[in-house]
């Protein structure tokens, strides 16, 4: 009998099964590029075993879709085709992604794109699609579950929200390969426990408290890894210098084929060899050098806000004050502004503001809202996390050091 699947071992799941309908898509040029594409960015020059990249998380949540598919289908909330379409979304969510993975997202947002815009440019123009097509599955379906945007809104939570599928594999991930401590989640006991109430995902009563170590673990792998004051200062390096030579790359403007050419180590290659025709052209090149070697840009001044808001012309205003008092090159001196929602986002990019407790009370099942900002455990991380960091060239430290802590040390 032909086998119809092969078993991926995986750190994380043990076995990740890929079903041939999977394997042709992952067997594509398109997907395979995701294997060029770091998970963390940066995050390896400071936790060296951060190698792991998009392609094995994709797997990842596919997996996890899976198991979630399957705990709904066994309570009779959906179909065996309905699993197959969690797999495929879970296995496509990040099919758009650029080099350096959100780093490059900063320089979409100029042309007001993002990975999502061009992950479902990739399922409805490319081989990806017609292969799913080919399967007898609806790839515009699957292209609106993989985004969020279909109609059941249960099933585009599975794939990205506060109980999501992505959520639980880049946390378990992520902790893994960093050896980050933070990330103990029991992702079983949650996908197990989901339900659907009212079009929205529901969970077991019984399992609020592994929503809540899931939480607090998502907010520590923030303030420990993602927010990383060195893992910024890479991050910071690699935008400013994509950011001086994006008219001469042309780094928002290529089409669909020319952009899945892109990796990380192509972009980093592009900076390494850039022309030295203009001043910024020879900075990009520097920085880029700087960044590859890990001579990196020194934080020398850290605030977490609480209430403050930092705009974009707010931050070039610190800049030129920092470097008239410092007497620095202002473009020597890097503002940098981390933030994120301390709860995930919802598929429709909106902070979760509450999740759905399902109890069985004399054979009836109860159903209870909360708001996730007044879960005990979690309440006191509700809101966004702000912090906002001050880089420069190790020979100015002191100088822009001494300017910030006056500029910016009333700052809330």
């Amino acid at each position: 009998m032909k086998k119809t699947h092969i078993d991926i071992i995986d750190p994380i799941h043990d076995f990740v099964r890929v079903y041939d309908s999977e394997l042709k898509i992952i067997d594509t040029p398109i997907f395979q590029r995701l294997r060029r594409i770091r998970q963390l960015s940066s995050a390896h020059l400071i936790y060296p075993g951060a190698q792991h990249t998009r392609f094995e998380h994709s797997l990842g949540v596919m997996h996890i879709a899976s198991m979630a598919g399957h705990a709904l289908y066994e309570k009779g909330l959906i179909s065996v085709d309905d699993i197959q379409n969690l797999r495929f979304a879970g296995l496509l969510h990040d099919i758009g992604h650029g080099p350096f993975s959100h780093i490059f997202e900063e320089l979409l947002q100029k042309k007001r794109h993002s990975h999502e815009d061009i992950g479902k440019e990739i399922i409805l123009k490319t081989k990806i699609g017609d292969l799913i097509s080919k399967n007898g599955y609806d790839k515009r379906f699957i292209t609106k579950m993989a985004f969020g945007d279909s109609k059941f809104q249960f099933l585009n939570e599975i794939i990205s929200g506060a109980l999501s599928a992505d959520i639980m594999d880049y946390l378990l991930r992520d902790g893994h390969f960093t050896g980050a401590e933070h990330a103990k989640i029991d992702h079983n006991r949650l996908t197990f426990s989901l339900d659907v109430y009212k079009n929205k995902l529901a969970l077991d009563k019984s399992a609020l408290v592994n929503f809540e170590t899931m939480m607090i673990s998502r907010y520590q792998m923030f303030k420990a890894v993602y927010f990383h004051k060195t893992v910024r200062a890479g991050e910071v390096m690699l935008l400013e210098s994509m950011n001086l030579a994006e008219e001469e790359l042309e780094l928002t403007s290529m089409n669909l084929d020319d952009y899945l050419k892109l990796s990380d180590e192509v972009i980093l290659s592009k900076l390494l060899s850039l022309p030295e025709h203009n001043s910024k052209l020879k900075t990009a090149k520097k920085i880029a050098t700087d960044y590859q070697n890990r001579n990196l840009f020194k934080p020398v001044f850290e605030l977490a806000l609480t209430g403050t808001t930092i705009t974009k012309k707010r931050m070039r205003d610190i800049r030129e004050e920092l470097s008239k008092s410092s007497k620095v090159d202002i473009n020597e001196i890097f503002v940098d502004s981390s933030n994120t929602s301390s709860i995930p986002l919802s598929p429709s990019k909106k902070e979760s503001k509450s999740i759905i407790l399902l109890e069985v009370d004399n054979n009836k099942t109860k159903a209870k809202e909360i708001q996730i900002s007044n879960i005990q455990l979690v309440s006191v991380m509700s809101g966004f996390m702000k912090i906002l960091r001050v880089y420069t060239p190790a020979k100015n430290r002191k100088k822009v050091e001494m300017a910030a802590k006056s500029i910016l040390g009333d700052l809330k």
